[in-house]
């Protein structure tokens, strides 16, 4: 498979797993993200004096209802809209993934401040058009701040670079489902486009380590290896200690007994990108299935939506879509775009020349996700 997404020749088989797993990760990483909505701010003895002993077990009300999503889904979907882009864009000879993540976040801020999506701007694409993303969900001051004006920020002038906190980390896992890209070619993508937001080395290099283990999820490699790839990548850069450490601490939980939520809260809170990403992960390994691992990953006082989605991302990328407990499925916001989203995604990368190219291209593709 070739980074260009419709290179190589899928198998129906492949294809059929690709698009199990793509959906099993954005599906799977917006569940996490609900169930942690209505307790993100709560203690967890909070959390059990208001639902039981036990904690959170079911969605629970937050926004306004049952299933409600945060700003962690609307990124990450946008990630996944700029993603698509850049694929489309490569056609003309413009091939900058970096540009086009970020005008697809750019997008993703538009929604924090208008009122609703100007249906003039046909160059904003389908996604940018979708009413209910409308809408302000705690989204984190450094995403805000760093989107608020055009200027790009790189790993040599990053935005905010006193920030490490986990809302690069949150958004990331779709650069993982490149699945035709090398390891070290989906981390760099994913460190560039978190120093839009988030400077600070933690902040942008947990994001790259996601990406990495989501990576190899997507290939079908087993969790455990797919960190250990994560630290080594990570070993080769600057600053890295922070995320590596957060990683082993992940790693030695999992050995220390039964999970529990003092084994969750012994690894921080996840407010801050490497928090976040170790007790997503040390929560994705010692999950029985995916109720078990999503329940353990919200359950704790701190960032409860942002470390239920990127233990969300993760299950679901390593089990597939039939793994999603279809009673979370059923009352879940916005299922219907992250469907479309994921779908989309999948039919780029697998026949993705079908769809674009230079003998001729389908017009219906072009305005879903347009070339401006």
């Amino acid at each position: 498979m070739s980074a260009a997404g419709g290179g190589a020749i899928w198998g129906r088989a492949e294809q059929q797993d690709f698009r199990s797993r793509v959906r099993g990760c954005l599906l799977g990483g917006a569940i996490g993200d609900a169930l942690g909505a209505g307790i993100e701010f709560d203690s967890l003895d909070a959390i059990r004096a208001a639902h039981g002993q036990e904690g959170v077990t079911d969605l629970v009300p937050a926004y306004g209802r049952r299933g409600a999503v945060t700003d962690d889904t609307q990124m990450t979907l946008f990630t996944v809209d700029g993603l698509i882009r850049a694929q489309v864009r490569r056609d003309t000879g413009a091939w900058h993934p970096p540009t086009d993540v970020h005008r697809a976040y750019l997008r993703w801020a538009a929604t924090q401040r208008d009122w609703g999506p100007d249906e003039r701007k046909k160059e904003d694409g389908w996604l940018a058009r979708e009413e209910w993303l409308y809408s302000r969900r705690a989204p984190g001051r450094a995403c805000l701040s760093g989107l608020g004006d055009e200027v790009m920020g790189t790993l040599e002038a990053p935005k905010n670079p006193d920030s490490k906190g986990c809302g690069a980390v949150m958004r990331s896992a779709p650069f993982g489902l490149l699945v035709g890209w090398e390891p070290q070619l989906v981390f760099q993508l994913a460190v560039e486009c978190a120093a839009q937001t988030h400077g600070h080395p933690t902040g942008y290099l947990a994001a790259g380590a996601f990406a990495v283990i989501s990576h190899s999820l997507a290939r079908g490699e087993v969790l455990d290896g797919a960190v250990q790839k994560a630290l080594a990548h990570l070993a080769t850069r600057p600053g890295h200690e922070e995320t590596s450490d957060a990683l082993k601490r992940a790693l030695g939980a999992v050995r220390q007994g039964m999970p529990t939520p003092a084994r969750v809260e012994s690894l921080g809170a996840g407010w801050t990108a490497e928090e976040a990403l170790a007790i997503g992960v040390y929560c994705a390994l010692v999950a029985e299935d995916l109720r078990h691992g999503l329940l353990l990953a919200v359950n704790h006082g701190g960032d409860s939506d942002s470390t239920g989605a990127i233990c969300g991302n993760l299950l679901g990328t390593l089990h597939g879509e039939t793994a999603l407990p279809p009673d979370w499925l059923v009352e879940l916001e916005g299922r219907e775009t992250i469907l479309q989203v994921a779908d989309d995604f999948s039919m780029e990368m697998t026949q993705g020349a079908a769809l674009h190219g230079p003998a001729g291209s389908a017009p219906g593709w072009l305005a879903r996700y347009p070339r401006a």
